[in-house]
């Protein structure tokens, strides 16, 4: 493995990104693990890279794996390698990620996602800087820096035994938060002007004609849930759609799957309460105030939605399954209907997200594994 021995460039210009920049080079020549927080999009794997580069380690492998992407078996043999012969279709000696990473850095991506048992083998190399792989009984013994990711509250986790605490202690020697693009808003108008720039040149176009004022303040004006990988694609489709390349872009599209034919509703969301708050969607319009009792005082507002206005019993059934089903649907979009990852979310297990999909008709009728179900292992990246 030939290392890149340039640091990844991370643009920005705002107090607070200035200190995380400054954070990173502290942390970064210590031989510690290092946790790396942070919402979707906001380049964690870019800053466990700079970690890596800039400290003593940085002419050895930096090895990445994003835990999220694998079952427990499969990860267990990509971290810790496996013997020939350990299990049915091992023909050959697998080398794992700690192993090829010895006198580096391995980065797990979504740490927060691996088994206890996992968590209880990864505790044990940073301990003691020794394992065993997968059917074998010799020890190897290696010297590897871990730093972590996750966009998860791991004491919250641990609190509740999702999470090893022990392992939580050993990996928070130090956390590097990376904060959300909508706290650096200095630096939307560079990353804009970065990211056009790098596409007008990918097009073969002479130049980047910038934005309008209009435009540009609708950049500023977004929320970003995405962070700087949402700010990239919209800057880039923005450029290529542009009609006149040598004119300033007047018009961004944040959703990209906005159009006046797109279906009104999936299948799978069918009669869904709505959650919460899209920011491409208008709010609710607020509730009307309760009307007033006999005495003309205004009568108490129900605390449980859906109670009859009139009095009277409720549904309580129908209430709770349109409840249970509402989460389900919250939780399989928040994760781009990744099931594992939105039965995690739920804080249940694989089987029983499924076994209420199956009990509520929502699962989708279409040929071929679904993302997340055992046939596929995930997305890795």
């Amino acid at each position: 493995m030939s290392p890149n021995v340039n640091p990844p460039s991370l643009i920005g210009q705002a107090p607070s990104f200035l200190g995380l920049m400054e954070h990173v080079s502290q942390a970064a020549p210590l031989n510690r693990p290092t946790l790396v927080i942070g919402e979707r999009g906001t380049g964690k794997e870019l800053i466990a890279a700079r970690l890596h580069y800039l400290s003593p380690r940085w002419d050895k492998p930096f090895v990445k794996l994003n835990c999220a992407a694998l079952s427990e078996t499969l990860l267990e043999t990509e971290l810790f390698g496996h013997e020939a012969g350990s299990f049915t279709g091992a023909a050959k000696r697998h080398v794992g990620r700690f192993e090829l990473a010895d006198g580096g850095t391995l980065f797990l991506d979504e740490i927060a996602t691996a088994t206890l048992r996992v968590q209880e083998k990864i505790l044990r190399v940073i301990e003691y800087g020794e394992f065993e792989r997968v059917g074998g009984t010799v020890t190897i013994n290696i010297d590897v820096r871990v730093v972590g990711a996750t966009n998860a509250d791991l004491p919250r986790l641990a609190d509740q035994g999702k999470f090893r605490a022990d392992l939580l202690d050993r990996l928070c020697f130090d956390v590097v938060t990376i904060p959300p693009l909508r706290a650096r808003p200095e630096d939307i108008r560079i990353l804009a002007d970065h990211f056009g720039i790098a596409m007008a040149k990918e097009l073969g176009r002479p130049y980047f004609g910038g934005f309008t004022p209009d435009a540009m303040e609708q950049l500023l004006a977004y929320d970003w849930p995405g962070n700087v990988r949402e700010l990239k694609n919209v800057v880039e489709r923005a450029v290529y759609r542009t009609a006149d390349p040598e004119l300033p872009i007047t018009e961004v599209q944040f959703d990209p799957f906005e159009s006046p034919w797109r279906p009104k509703q999936m299948a799978i969301y069918a009669d869904a309460p709505v959650m919460a708050h899209h920011p491409h969607h208008s709010p609710a319009p607020p509730a009307p105030p309760p009307p007033p009792s006999a005495n003309g005082n205004a009568a108490p507002p129900s605390a449980v939605p859906g109670w009859p206005a009139e009095g009277g019993p409720c549904d309580f059934l129908n209430l709770v399954s349109d409840f249970e089903k509402a989460l389900l649907r919250a939780a399989l979009e928040r994760n781009q209907f990744h099931q594992k990852r939105a039965a995690s979310d739920l804080g249940l297990n694989y089987h029983q997200f499924r076994g209420y999909l199956r009990k509520y008709g929502l699962l989708e009728k279409r040929h071929g594994p679904r993302n997340g179900e055992e046939m596929e292992e995930g997305e890795e990246g």
